[in-house]
């Protein structure tokens, strides 16, 4: 079974309604050896009501109680890391100071708003909106160094209304190519998000699965590394989509995903 390298936890991710144990027992119910668990950390985040940084020191114990817990289960220690331009350095520092199996970076904020609570950004034409993002994407790869996986490129789109508002390598040849260049440069990997997938499908999208002209183009420049994550949060939403996204990455002709252990790549065949 592939690995689910992306899943919240409510003890650790303010957003997310899951117990360690309910995930557990999803993932081994669903046939999985492993997943990874990588709660956010949003340094200046807007101020919400919610606490999205947490004691570290705590999670690390928190994961050797789980390693004891779950013993007959691997557990991924991991971390979501929110991007803004200001924070890269402490993103850096961070990421350092216990060890993690996995770090991933996300892009949630547009001009200093999240989509899934401020969504006037939607108001703007999509191709202005998309050619900004991917290259704040790009931006968060060049700036920092110490992570692993790029994660959901296409958040952009996970909140819009708009059944064809999709993003497409077509729109922002530029910005994706610098976008893979510092990935692949630097050795890390991109996810395929498959809450993604999932949501555009709920919402009756004219398309659900990502841009095959985005996929081509990143194993073109030489990129290798794919992640699956179902980006899950609450119970029943472990590896959603996740059948839909491996045969279409083998339709693509990509043989192998990664997860990632010790901060180091582990193959997968599809």
């Amino acid at each position: 079974m592939i690995t689910d390298g992306h899943n919240h936890t409510k003890h650790f991710s303010p957003d997310a309604g899951q117990s360690i144990e309910e995930l557990v027992s999803e993932a081994k119910s669903k046939g999985f050896n492993r997943i990874g668990i990588t709660e956010h950390y949003e340094i200046d985040y807007p101020e919400d009501g919610l606490n999205w940084m947490f004691d570290l020191n705590d999670y690390d114990r928190t994961f050797d109680q789980w390693h004891k817990e779950f013993s007959d289960f691997e557990l991924l220690k991991g971390i979501e890391f929110g991007y803004q331009t200001h924070v890269a350095e402490e993103i850096d520092k961070t990421s350092m100071l216990i060890p993690f199996d996995v770090v991933l970076l996300s892009v949630h904020l547009f001009r200093g708003k999240d989509f899934y609570v401020e969504r006037e950004c939607y108001e703007m034409p999509a191709k202005d909106l998309h050619t900004e993002y991917i290259s704040m994407m790009a931006e968060m790869c060049e700036k920092c160094d110490n992570f692993n996986v790029a994660a959901h490129y296409d958040y952009i789109n996970r909140y819009t209304d708009k059944k064809d508002d999709f993003v497409t390598y077509d729109e922002c040849p530029k910005e994706f190519d610098r976008f893979f260049e510092a990935l692949i440069s630097k050795e890390k990997a991109l996810e395929i998000n498959t809450k993604s997938i999932q949501k555009h499908r709920e919402g009756g999208f004219s398309r659900c699965l990502p841009d095959a002209a985005i996929l081509n183009r990143y194993r073109e420049m030489g990129g290798k590394l794919i992640t699956l994550g179902s980006d899950s949060h609450f119970p029943g939403t472990l590896a959603v989509s996740f059948n839909d996204a491996v045969e279409y990455l083998k339709s693509l002709g990509f043989t192998e995903t990664v997860y990632f252990k010790d901060r180091k790549p582990y193959f997968e065949s599809l």
